[in-house]
């Protein structure tokens, strides 16, 4: 096993309960691991207070507060911003029609094209969710300064290519 200084030697709980923590060894510094950790945090946050109270998975909620923001966004646009494939984008915005959130209409610029767009239900859900994710951030990032809240999505930013 690689010896590192005691300063990089971060240790997590062991799983089991024993006294004995865990050294983070090579993943110190795994950017990716770091960021799955965090992701579990967020994740379990979110479920808290958006997904399972407004039952959206994850997806769906990011889906809801982009047409919230912009307005109606054609398929192509939104499949974009969340990096999902077309078929992919599809299955979600059909499991969003039927549940009565979303509908597809014709573009006012392009009749050959479509934008999706808020139903009445589907503008009162996001907005239900806009106002829950202010507990969830609250939770998530109670350990952080604004500034330093702010400089953590900026480098994640960076990392996504954003």
């Amino acid at each position: 096993m690689q010896h590192l200084p005691d300063a990089l030697l971060r240790t997590v709980e062991a799983v089991d309960g024993a006294d004995t923590p865990l050294r983070l060894g090579a993943l110190e510094d795994v950017l990716g691991y770091h960021v799955a950790q965090a992701a579990v945090v967020t994740g379990t946050s979110f479920m808290r207070h958006v997904g399972e109270p407004l039952a959206l998975r994850k997806v769906e909620y990011s889906l809801l507060m982009l047409l919230l923001a912009n307005g109606p966004q054609s398929p192509k646009r939104l499949g974009q911003a969340l990096a999902l494939s077309a078929p992919n984008l599809t299955l979600l915005l059909d499991r969003l029609q039927v549940r009565g959130l979303i509908r597809r209409e014709r573009s006012q610029t392009d009749r050959r094209s479509h934008n999706i767009v808020l139903t009445a239900d589907g503008l009162a859900l996001a907005e239900r969710g806009a106002a829950a994710v202010e507990a969830m951030e609250a939770e998530v990032t109670d350990r952080l300064s604004r500034a330093e809240r702010l400089m953590l999505i900026e480098l994640l930013r960076k990392v996504s290519g954003k």
